[in-house]
């Protein structure tokens, strides 16, 4: 079975003693004693090779010259929210509430953006599980998250982030140089680091187009300076959130132009990959045979008890249940569901996307680099 993204922090802080951690990536066997681990939004697995010619120090990570890759698979949904709290927390999305991109909020027609997100619902209470970064500080472990400076006080850093102490990364600031000068604190040993440029050049432009690659560069710079930096007992774990796909124009369905697939349907959440319909009482039926009929193996269309039967969340708890939706959308291939009369504009300019179950979405890397990893 392939090691999971919520692998990675009990493993860090087995490796840093904090007692009741699990070492199941096997860490200790590198002897670090401190951590820096950074997030490259929408590194997916797949895409290394078409970084490769653009970053270097990625290039010879791929060809063995440089630490140690091993392939984890991150989280269903495929997105960065769900992502980021199962990295933090340890746990699956089922168990920490964040399934998606956006949710509806139960009892209400609400849709929570967790990216927007800010104290309401109330963070500890949206997303109740201890985060791996909260067990760290009580072990007596210094924990930093080192992320831009608009993520101060959000939902999400709170969900994913909570324990770690924020240090932000403000405009025309370098982010290597700020993680390297959390490093340097009294008593930090683990420090969380995040860039968005690649996953944003994605979304906008498209995988593989000028804009993508050089962003590809800049995040290889930026990690390279890293590396550079690090103090000889220091390891430093590169992962991700997430892959993603290109979705031309043939594959792109848009509910303003197909109102019987609005029929029923009360509220839409998730992602253009991954949609959420929650019906009206006594619709659902009705809107599971629509979606199947229009949509047929071109998305997998599934009730909230068969999804959650399949597994796709890991346990789900009574309390995050109704936050699925009555039916689950799982795009295949190139489809994606835009809802363009009620989301904002640009999410229907998107090119480049993720979030849906397919490999290409979810194979992400674990690169270690540092001690007894290779530099």
């Amino acid at each position: 079975m392939t090691a999971s993204l919520r692998e990675i922090l009990p493993s860090t802080a087995a490796l840093l003693g904090v007692p009741g951690a699990t070492d199941s990536l096997e860490l200790t066997s590198y002897g670090a004693h401190r951590v820096v681990v950074v997030l490259v939004d929408g590194l997916g697995l797949h895409l290394l090779p078409q970084l490769a010619p653009h970053a270097p120090l990625l290039a010879s990570v791929l060809n063995g010259g440089t630490g140690r890759l091993q392939a984890l698979e991150s989280t269903f949904p495929s997105t960065t929210p769900t992502s980021l709290v199962t990295l933090g927390t340890g746990v699956t999305p089922g168990e920490h509430g964040v399934l998606g991109f956006t949710l509806n909020v139960p009892g209400t027609d609400r849709t929570l953006t967790h990216i927007l997100w800010r104290d309401s619902p109330d963070p500890a209470t949206w997303q109740p599980v201890p985060t791996w970064f909260e067990r760290c500080t009580a072990a007596g472990v210094g924990a930093t998250a080192v992320l831009p400076a608009e993520f101060e006080g959000s939902g999400l850093t709170q969900a994913a982030h909570r324990g770690a102490r924020f240090a932000p990364v403000r405009d025309g600031e370098d982010a290597a140089v700020r993680i390297a000068q959390e490093w340097e604190r009294p008593g930090t040993r683990l420090v969380f680091g995040y860039t968005p440029d690649l996953d944003r050049a994605m979304h906008v432009h498209g995988i593989a187009s000028p804009q993508w690659q050089q962003a590809a560069a800049d995040v290889d710079a930026f990690l390279t300076r890293l590396v550079e930096r690090m103090p000889a007992d220091t390891m430093l774990l590169v992962t991700a959130d997430h892959g993603g796909l290109d979705i031309g124009p043939d594959g792109r369905v848009d509910l303003a132009d197909e109102p019987i697939l609005r029929a029923g349907v009360r509220v839409v959440a998730g992602e253009p990959r991954v949609r959420y319909l929650h019906t009206v009482d006594g619709a659902r039926e009705d809107v599971l045979a629509a979606w199947r009929e229009r949509f047929g193996p071109a998305a997998h269309v599934q009730t909230r008890e068969e999804a959650v039967a399949a597994g796709r969340f890991g346990p789900v708890t009574d309390q995050h249940l109704p936050r699925v939706g009555d039916v689950v959308v799982t795009c295949r291939a190139d489809t994606a569901v835009f809802d363009s009369d009620r989301e904002p504009a640009e999410v229907a300019t998107l090119v480049g996307l993720h979030g849906a179950d397919s490999a290409v979405e979810t194979a992400i890397p674990l690169i270690a680099i540092g001690p007894d990893a290779g530099r």
